[in-house]
């Protein structure tokens, strides 16, 4: 075969190339743009242009499409769209590579850069991921999930078709972000909740060996939710009992003494002012998996970083403080910092974490965050 004949062959089989760009706000929102050419919200991004790298182009794009100038270098998923794809048939479609890349968290300010053309883009919106889904096309809207996931996993770019990664991650199989994350916008609070302020909610963050934590999944829709709940008269008002219990029924979780972090207060309960009140603890043993008692579910019991949690929720700018706390009681227990990596499903038959058993000074229902004890 010549190198003519080769080339034509190739070229025969050639597919069309995009780029898009994955953006979300500090709530974690994805955005997203309103076009004139069609009913269905896209993310940033276009075709590649000949001779025209995929960095370049999304980057192209950004400025032409937001007035945004910035360098993309982080690579999130790669998506092979199959010709079957609902393109209309007068464009011949062969099938597309696109490639998805990480355009950070967007600040106000920043946000308030954006400057949008004469005509193409009529605006843009920052959508709730389990909102995508009505948005955008379920094409579009499967690579964006997967995309966001390997963002929260960390773990570098992955290979899509149509939409489907080749190799799911957990984050994968109970469908993240499919159901609305959970909203909490309440201030953090350190120290006790005040005199008088009943306790509706305990949760702990429950440190492995390794830093990480331990939370837990919804496996139809990947829901999460610290490991806790709600006060019970066997607990005597002792939201450290609380959380001991509740450990011990949602996730077969063993824990040290939970130190108290802070609290939330709550004044839209419809029933006065409460408090949620946050902890922390170290696993001791996590059993056999078993559904909750008191309600049947089931959970994915999972390790994931303080800040994958946090972006499993929706809790405004209040996060950063509670992790600040929550690594500030981490580095006093002497654990590592955890770096991201994909968030790792705990055996059905439970794990032992031997390093989480040495001895470790018995506190009651105090606090390490500059509160009263």
């Amino acid at each position: 075969m010549t190198d003519g004949d080769y080339g034509a062959l190739r070229a025969a089989a050639a597919l069309w190339a995009g780029a898009s760009v994955l953006i979300t706000d500090s709530r974690g929102r994805v955005l997203v743009q309103r076009v004139d050419y069609r009913e269905e919200h896209l993310l940033p991004g276009g075709g590649i242009d000949r001779f025209e790298s995929p960095a370049a182009a999304a980057g192209r794009e950004l400025s032409e499409e937001l007035g945004i100038t910035m360098s993309l270098q982080r690579g999130l998923a790669v998506d092979w769209v199959p010709s079957t794809s609902r393109v209309p048939p007068a464009m011949r479609f062969p099938g597309e590579l696109i490639l998805v890349y990480d355009g950070g968290i967007w600040d106000a300010a920043r946000i308030g850069e954006v400057r949008l053309p004469e005509s193409e883009i009529t605006g843009i919106t920052f959508a709730e991921p389990a909102q995508l889904p009505l948005l955008m096309s379920p094409a579009d809207a499967r690579r964006t999930l997967a995309a966001l996931r390997a963002r929260v996993n960390g773990a570098g770019t992955v290979l899509l078709e149509d939409g489907l990664p080749l190799a799911p991650t957990l984050l994968d199989r109970v469908n993240a972000f499919t159901r609305p994350r959970t909203a909490h916008h309440w201030p953090w609070q350190t120290g006790r909740p005040p005199a008088g302020i009943p306790v509706r909610q305990s949760w702990g963050w429950l440190f492995a060996p390794d830093g990480r934590v331990l939370v837990l999944l919804d496996p139809a829709n990947g829901a999460a939710c610290l490991p806790g709940g709600t006060p019970e008269p066997c607990d005597q008002g002792n939201p450290a009992a609380t959380l001991v219990r509740e450990a011990f029924e949602e996730a077969a979780a063993q824990i040290t003494a939970p130190v108290l972090l802070g609290h939330l207060p709550d004044e839209n309960t419809g029933h006065g002012p409460c408090a949620r009140v946050r902890m922390a603890a170290v696993l001791t043993r996590v059993g056999r998996s078993r559904p909750d008692p008191a309600t049947g579910q089931s959970y994915v019991r999972a390790l994931a970083t303080p800040e994958q949690v946090a972006d499993l929720f929706d809790w405004g700018d209040a996060a950063h403080d509670q992790l600040t706390a929550v690594h500030g009681e981490r580095a006093r227990l002497g654990l590592p910092r955890p770096p991201r990596r994909p968030i790792t499903e705990i055996p059905h038959d439970g794990i032992l974490p031997t390093d989480a058993t040495r001895t470790l000074p018995s506190r009651e229902y105090g606090t390490r965050s500059g509160g009263s004890a």
